[in-house]
C-alpha cells in the first residue's frame, strides 16, 4: 500500500509551493543581476561584439541559471515536505539484510 504524501493535505501543498515559488522569484532577480553584471563587464572589456552574442549569452545564462535552480527547487521541495518517504521501496527489506 502506498503511504500518502504530505503533499496530499492541500494546505500543506499550499504552503510549499508558496516557498517553492518564492524562491524562484530570488533566483530569477539574482539571475537577471548577475546576468546584467556580466554582460556589462564583458561590453567593458571588450567593446560591442554583436547584438546577437549579447542576446544568446543573455539566453543561455539565464536558461541555465533558471533550470539549474528550478530541478534543484523540486528537489527540495520533494525531500522537505516529506513526499519522497511516502513512496513504497519494493527493495527496503533487501537493503536492510
Amino acid at each position: 500500500m502506498v503511504n500518502p504524501s504530505p503533499l496530499d493535505d492541500p494546505d500543506y501543498a499550499e504552503f510549499a509551493w508558496k516557498r517553492y515559488w518564492r524562491l524562484m522569484r530570488w533566483m530569477a532577480a539574482f539571475t537577471i543581476s548577475i546576468t546584467i553584471l556580466v554582460l556589462g563587464a564583458f561590453w567593458f572589456k571588450y567593446g560591442w561584439v554583436s547584438i546577437h552574442f549579447y542576446i544568446a549569452t543573455a539566453g543561455a545564462m539565464i536558461a541555465a541559471i533558471l533550470l539549474t535552480a528550478s530541478l534543484m527547487g523540486l528537489v527540495f521541495l520533494s525531500s522537505g515536505t516529506g513526499h519522497d518517504e511516502s513512496i513504497d521501496d519494493p527493495f527496503r527489506d533487501e537493503a536492510d539484510k
